[in-house]
């Protein structure tokens, strides 16, 4: 069989698209497959933001105590829905390991250093690609209502402090002069001041046509069913639609990465985030720039002529069903913050999993177990706001280039 690329990408959200384009800018002939319409997976509904402030692994020191009394808790902001699981226990056990300082600190780092170099480069995405992203540099707004919830911002601000990113610290009057759609009680707040936001779909899409220019093709509706997979390589896979063969093969396949880890007998141990998201009407007053609810975890994204609200993080192995509890506590949560009318409207409700890995980072690189194998998955919350500079770091490896981040902390046989 004649190979149809010289590497495929499995997998057509953001961080496989954002790879498809940087591999593709550099000379690359990719190919790329979706099961779906590139770009409407956990990339279509997140809240769009682009903030190297929220660097921060989801196992933080601390969470113990607070993941202990939020299991209780279905409307909790991170709920781990407990049941007899093996991944689940072995997630767990690597999470509560991973949940100390010094690997807090090695995570800030490698994080804010991806999600910086993405920052840069989605600022000039709509005049490479030709396609608009809707990208704002209004900054990030974080307000709490409670002491330890900013205290807890004031903390975040510190840590990605070191790495270059500005944030200044409110007290309560000076926050709700300076956002007038805060309309509860708040103690107080933290703006980082060059944070932006831009439209997921259209990020993916403006890649999708970046990565075409320069000579990738995108096919949806072909699904993995298996891999030829033997004497240490893939040989070629099978898809819902025949048989595709490449010398390299990328995965981007997210949630779905242990499953597709297992069948070719590879450890990738990733839940999925449940996390959900309403497009609303515009509010009276309207926030002026996204907002970050602290204690309740509520994004807030002012969009052109609409609201999205987002949040909890529920961590399942592949469910998508829809708690009707969990939608509800992000209404309440925004309500004690914005003034949210009584008789909420929405005009649509999605819900995605975002791939958590037990330590917070994501896995990039090859595998061991197949030299043309290369896995980029698991970055939890922050897959947009790091594409860019994952997929640089993607490509670099497989060029053989000297990488411009240290591919350490990312490292994919981890586990």
């Amino acid at each position: 069989m004649n190979k149809d690329s010289d590497l495929i990408i499995v997998g057509g959200g953001v961080i496989g698209m954002s790879c498809a384009y940087e591999l593709a800018k550099r000379g690359v002939k990719v190919t790329v497959i979706d099961k779906g319409e590139p770009g409407f997976g956990c990339s279509y509904g997140n809240a769009g933001w682009l903030t190297p402030c929220f660097s921060m692994p989801l196992p933080m020191p601390g969470m113990l105590l607070k993941s202990i009394k939020w299991m209780t808790d279905p409307e909790s902001p991170l709920y781990i829905q407990p049941r007899p699981s093996w991944l689940l226990v072995s997630w767990l056990t690597r999470f509560l390991f991973n949940m100390n300082r010094k690997q807090m600190l090695r995570s800030v780092t490698a994080l804010t250093e991806i999600s910086k170099y993405s920052l840069d480069a989605y600022s000039r995405l709509s005049a490479e690609t030709g396609h608009d992203v809707h990208f704002k540099k209004t900054g990030l707004l974080m307000a709490a209502n409670t002491l330890d919830g900013w205290n807890y911002a004031r903390q975040e601000m510190n840590l990605v402090s070191e790495h270059g990113v500005p944030g200044r610290s409110l007290g309560a009057e000076e926050l709700k002069a300076f956002e007038p759609a805060i309309t509860g009680p708040v103690k107080g707040g933290v703006f980082f001041p060059e944070e932006a936001n831009a439209e997921p779909l259209e990020i993916v899409r403006a890649l999708a046509a970046g990565a075409k220019k320069f000579g990738a093709t995108i096919i949806s509706g072909h699904e993995l069913i298996d891999c030829d997979a033997r004497d240490g390589k893939i040989h070629s896979i099978r898809t819902t639609k025949g048989v595709l063969k490449a010398d390299q093969y990328v995965f981007a396949t997210g949630s779905w990465s242990t499953g597709v880890g297992r069948m070719l007998g590879i450890n990738i141990p990733l839940l999925g985030g449940k996390g959900y998201a309403f497009i609303t009407k515009p509010l009276s007053p309207n926030p002026l720039r996204p907002l970050m609810l602290v204690e309740k975890k509520v994004a807030v994204t002012p969009r052109d002529g609409t609201l999205r609200l987002a949040g909890t993080m529920e961590i399942v192995n592949n469910d998508y069903s829809i708690t009707p509890r969990r939608i509800n506590s992000i209404v309440k949560g925004a309500r004690e913050f914005l003034n949210v009318p009584q008789d909420f409207q929405y005009s649509e409700l999605w819900r995605g999993l975002r791939p958590c890995s037990p330590d917070g980072v994501p896995l990039i690189g090859y595998t061991k177990k197949y030299s043309n194998l290369f896995i980029a998955t698991g970055h939890q919350m922050l897959g947009l706001q790091s594409a860019m500079g994952s997929a640089r770091l993607t490509a670099d490896l497989i060029l053989k280039a000297t990488p411009i981040f240290d591919p350490k902390p990312f490292d994919a046989n981890r586990f």
